[in-house]
């Protein structure tokens, strides 16, 4: 029988053409990426390759890619990396603010420096379509706000918020310069454009098994004027520039950037017309319900350019159903 996975926002199936760039790198091109002999500085290029790849894919620049183990760690290194710097320098800054629909490693982090430290967290709602409220973020920055962090797209209703308007708003206020824009687009990347000039963006995370890559590996992007105002999380011998120390992951980091380089928009304009499909369907059905956002009908179809739903994300109830029994 035929497999149908309908869940790919928690995992995907990683690429056959990934996994073909990857195995060199397990037992003919197993150099460590930090040794200077051949092997080494084999690894070191594919990594620095794979860097460009990814960096071109937001509109960064290369040096300003830090690879991880994956989106929670990339997250938690924002959140407390930016705080523990302002403690060690003795600034009073001391708010945070994020939304109610963040990753769980957002929150929890949040919640971590809310327990430990003399932190204090502004939770934004969102309407019913999971949209967050631009004059409540307005009115929520303050003179000892040091980050905003935003989901782009949400993994499980798949609601987009507009980086591009969020973005001018923080770096508008009296003290935008010192405030940190972060963005968790690991349900996003390589579905959704991202331009971090243009998004005013300053921390970008994404991971690999999203966008059918391996498991285990993810990058941060790290805005260059921002670098020293991390304070990494683990100690050790200051790799990807001082910020995150540890043998490198060269076969997961050659993964993560082949899974970049073959996504491309058909791929996506495919999916979306699946998910419409879909959509339109599930509602011709007595007592279903579209959760997320809900864009108006246009003559190119059920969202037409104004699409502010992820294009793999189809999240409906169904009226007297537990939504675990199906």
């Amino acid at each position: 029988m035929k497999q149908i996975n309908l869940d790919n926002a928690a995992t995907t199936r990683i690429d056959e053409k990934v996994i073909e760039a990857m195995m060199p790198y397990f037992n003919e091109k197993y150099g460590n990426a930090s040794s200077t002999h051949y092997l080494g500085e084999e690894a070191k290029r594919a990594v620095e390759e794979s860097r460009k790849t990814i960096s071109k894919s937001i509109g960064a620049k290369y040096d300003e890619i830090v690879f991880t183990s994956g989106g929670t760690e990339s997250n938690n290194l924002v959140i407390k990396g930016l705080y523990f710097n302002l403690k060690k320098s003795k600034s009073d800054k001391n708010h945070i603010v994020t939304t109610k629909i963040e990753h769980d490693c957002v929150l929890n982090a949040c919640k971590f420096l809310e327990e430990n430290f003399d932190i204090k967290v502004t939770y934004l709602g969102v309407d019913k379509e999971g949209f967050i409220d631009i004059n409540q973020l307005k009115n929520s920055l303050t003179d000892k706000t040091f980050l905003v962090s935003i989901i782009h797209g949400n993994n499980e209703i798949g609601t987009i918020q507009d980086l591009e308007e969020i973005g001018k708003i923080i770096k508008s206020h009296k003290n935008g310069k010192e405030i940190a824009f972060h963005t968790d687009a690991c349900q996003s990347y390589t579905k959704v454009p991202i331009d971090v000039d243009k998004m005013k963006l300053d921390f970008v995370t994404i991971n690999a098994h999203k966008i059918h890559g391996p498991k285990g590996v993810g990058a941060l992007y790290v805005r260059k004027e921002f670098k020293n105002k991390l304070t990494p999380l683990a100690s050790g011998g200051g790799h990807e520039f001082g910020l995150r120390s540890g043998t490198l992951n060269v076969p997961g980091i050659i993964g993560l950037a082949k899974a970049v380089s073959i996504s491309n928009s058909s791929d996506v304009n495919k999916v979306r017309e699946i998910r419409d499909y879909t959509i339109n369907e599930l509602l011709k059905i007595e007592g279903v319900k579209l959760n997320g956002a809900k864009n108006e009908q246009t003559k190119k179809g059920l969202f037409g350019k104004a699409d502010k739903r992820l294009a793999n994300n189809v999240n409906v109830c169904i009226k007297g159903v537990e939504g675990e029994m199906l």
